[in-house]
């Protein structure tokens, strides 16, 4: 009984929810796979999936350990490419998606220096706001607000996201602006569409975060539509600092609220776990990480400028 063989079989298995499936990708025949599984339940005397002739899913045993078994194949092939391969890793391709706020206002200031410094990958980049699997949609790495969905998928976190409301002074000249969260609800407002409170906004309010609701004039999954639409005095809109900080700094927009944070969300980066092109990810994601602090050295200028509360820094 090769245990590694096993182990690998219960995870192609679980990741791909099928025996047949994991049995194409491991080039092997169904039969092969299910006895390594059936050989890996003998040993652990428990089963691994629930099987029914459409389906197959993991037990509660095999969900238990399904992602300690996926990391310790994960390190099994980084290994192995690492000493066969150590010379030529960080060749080839990536296709990498991302979020507009992210490729704009940030990804777009350092695709230069990470081209010179690995001259030798080729990045495929798809720019959109939907919320996509990479598995399913055959990127190597999402980079997303929001945690993954699915078992088979691997994040890692690269900087804190902050969120300020805003107007232009236009606005806030014909209109005023509000002192309190609870006299939203008096303006006109723009709001993020993806944003999973929907049109929900939380403020830390005496050491705790309370709920608002809200009805916004203009919802978007575009948030450089909603900047614009700030700019032109259409509304307060909740942007995230990524994509206001400029706008900020130059007095074009006005922070609202700044008394009140809202929680913040966290920029990571999600891939597969099985993925062939973890060394390439993990040299992508480090290049990232280095040029950016969990606490951004935009937040930092917007917290020095008054435009952000320092409070903020006590969420990382």
């Amino acid at each position: 009984m090769d245990k590694l063989k096993c182990m690998e079989a219960f995870v192609k298995v679980a990741q791909s929810g099928s025996f047949v499936k994991a049995a194409n990708q491991l080039g092997v025949t169904r039969s092969v796979v299910s006895t390594r599984v059936q050989q890996l339940e003998d040993l652990v005397n428990a089963p691994l999936f629930h099987r029914s002739t459409r389906t197959v899913r993991l037990s509660e045993i095999g969900e238990k350990y399904y992602l300690e078994a996926a990391e310790l194949i994960n390190r099994f092939d980084h290994l192995i490419v690492g000493m066969s391969h150590a010379k030529s890793a960080m060749h080839g391709s990536l296709r990498v998606y991302m979020a507009p706020g992210f490729a704009l206002s940030f990804f777009n200031e350092v695709l230069t220096d990470f081209t010179q410094q690995y001259k030798d990958i080729e990045l495929e980049i798809t720019i959109n706001d939907l919320i996509v699997d990479p598995v399913t949609s055959g990127f190597d790495i999402v980079f997303q607000v929001f945690p993954p969905r699915g078992i088979s998928l691997i994040e890692r976190k690269i900087f804190q996201i902050n969120r300020v409301m805003c107007a232009s002074p236009c606005f806030i000249k014909k209109y005023g602006r509000p002192e309190h969260p609870d006299q939203l609800h008096k303006y006109e407002l723009g709001f993020y569409s993806n944003y999973p409170e929907r049109n929900k906004l939380k403020f830390l309010i005496d050491k705790e975060f309370k709920e608002f609701s809200v009805k916004p004039r203009v919802s978007s999954s575009s948030i450089h539509l909603l900047h614009d639409f700030a700019l032109t005095g259409g509304a307060i809109v909740c942007l995230p600092t990524i994509v206001a900080r400029d706008s900020l700094l130059n007095n074009k927009l006005i922070p609202i609220l700044v008394d009140y944070p809202m929680p913040r969300y966290s920029l990571r980066a999600v891939f597969p776990a099985n993925s062939r092109n973890l060394i390439k990810i993990r040299g992508v994601l480090d290049f990232l990480i280095e040029k950016v602090s969990p606490l951004p050295e935009w937040d930092e200028a917007l917290i020095n400028q008054g435009c952000l509360s320092p409070l903020i820094k006590s969420f990382l």
